[in-house]
């Protein structure tokens, strides 16, 4: 099920950046005391009185005098229009003000914006560390997108008011549609053929259980019958058969692509093989590995690379150093257009999706741990030399596994990816993340 999206908005150097950061809980977004330091929307998750959401940074809003004005046109109005789209795409709006400097122009115009929206809308007057500030924050009544609540995003004061705000506004949860078989999100960038691809899968002769509505705005879940077996296609931008393709560029946003992401089992990324991989690329990816699924990369527009015998190893070699978090994801080179290998993607996928599901068995496990720390025992403290007693499997989808050791809060973040890559080379998972914890004898991580 796909998390609401909760957007946080606002003109330049409000502080919105260190709101998000404080929100998610990590620093992920760039904070400097420079405006416009954010250009591409930033994510990440966050849970309050147990509902649980994902968090958007955005660029500043800036009308067309302060965009004239920075000298930076394109990247302002660049920035401005991904914060639009994340206005167009929550389900609710943070709206960061400065008491610092008081209610501006630009604050108006924001605001007129967020009405025309009819988002649910928290407004949060930022920078509010001192007496003097808090009380000004009801100057900002004037904008009339209901009472401020005065926070300090820097120091953390007033941030348990906002999210008991920003939870009482969150939507109910979407019940899941029924559907069979497992879920493959196709997901990308615009123009990298992902409608094609998608239309030459549903016109491979194959056919067309039903279309059955998604819970993603504007999607079409689409189900077919592949090697006698259901799957389900999840679309962002709603799957239409041949000839129903509008011309044109493909509205596109990250955020559908987070909601298809959610509720599949296994993604397909396509992206293009005539470009170098971009922010938009990594940013799908590193949602994919932060959400534990499954993960196909199509390289598409092949037909369009002039190729020699290196060609493709090549590009291989590129795609680990480009997506060197997530190396066990297999590469399909594709073109859609003239359906080279694109029933290998589906196939791919399905093999994804059986990896997802495999269980390893107690005793093959701890064979490969006695191995693997003979070969490579994980380094000690003296008198705190580090044993492992035994390893198990608790879940799979995502392969979850256990290490209980003596001594778990010594275990370097390098040996837990020993292990890992342990247990590829032993058991494959391609295409999948791996959860790995360990545990002292009484359960502690």
């Amino acid at each position: 099920m796909s998390k609401p999206i909760v957007a946080i908005v606002g003109r330049p150097n409000v502080g919105k950046s260190t709101l998000f950061n404080r929100l998610v809980g990590e620093r992920r977004a760039i904070v400097e005391d420079e405006p416009g330091t954010t250009r591409d929307r930033v994510y990440g998750s966050a849970d309050w009185a147990g509902a649980e959401f994902t968090v958007i940074d955005t660029g500043g809003l800036q009308d067309e005098r302060e965009i004239a004005a920075s000298g930076l046109t394109e990247i302002a109005r660049y920035t401005r229009d991904q914060a639009r789209s994340a206005i167009d795409e929550a389900d609710v709006i943070v709206f960061v003000v400065d008491t610092k400097t008081g209610v501006t122009s630009g604050d108006h115009e924001v605001s007129d914006l967020l009405r025309r929206a009819h988002k649910p809308t928290v407004l949060a007057a930022n920078k509010a560390e001192s007496a003097e500030r808090r009380e000004s924050a009801v100057d900002f009544y004037e904008l009339g997108l209901g009472d401020p609540i005065a926070v300090s995003a820097y120091h953390g004061s007033g941030t348990g008011d906002l999210l008991d705000r920003v939870v009482e506004a969150l939507p109910e949860a979407e019940e899941e549609p029924e559907t069979e078989g497992p879920r493959i999100a196709i997901v990308g960038r615009p123009n990298v053929g992902k409608s094609r691809l998608l239309n030459a899968l549903i016109g491979q002769e194959r056919a067309i259980v039903s279309d059955v509505p998604g819970t993603t705005r504007d999607s079409l879940d689409t189900q077919i019958a592949w090697a006698g077996n259901p799957v389900t296609l999840i679309d962002t931008a709603g799957i239409r058969r041949r000839g129903r393709v509008e011309p044109g560029i493909e509205r596109f946003s990250v955020i559908r692509s987070m909601r298809a992401i959610d509720r599949a089992d296994v993604v397909v990324l396509v992206i293009d093989a005539t470009e170098q991989f971009t922010a938009q690329d990594l940013h799908i990816a590193g949602y994919v590995e932060d959400q534990k699924k499954g993960l196909v990369v199509a390289v598409n527009k092949w037909d369009l690379v002039e190729k020699d015998a290196h060609t493709m190893d090549e590009y291989r070699e590129r795609a680990r150093v480009e997506l060197d978090f997530m190396p066990y994801a297999p590469l399909v080179f594709i073109s859609a257009k003239f359906g080279l290998r694109v029933q290998q993607v589906l196939e791919t996928a399905l093999l994804v999706v059986a990896e997802r599901e495999k269980r390893v068995p107690t005793a093959a496990l701890n064979k490969l741990l006695t191995e693997a720390v003979a070969k490579h025992p994980p380094a000690s403290k003296p008198g705190k030399w580090v044993k492992f007693f035994y390893a198990t499997q608790v879940t799979t989808a995502p392969p979850t596994f256990v290490f209980f050791c003596n001594e778990p809060q010594q275990i370097h973040f390098s040996y837990k990816r020993y292990l890992e890559n342990e247990l590829r080379e032993r058991f494959s998972f391609t295409g999948v993340p791996l959860r790995i914890s360990f545990r002292g004898r009484s359960g502690d991580l």
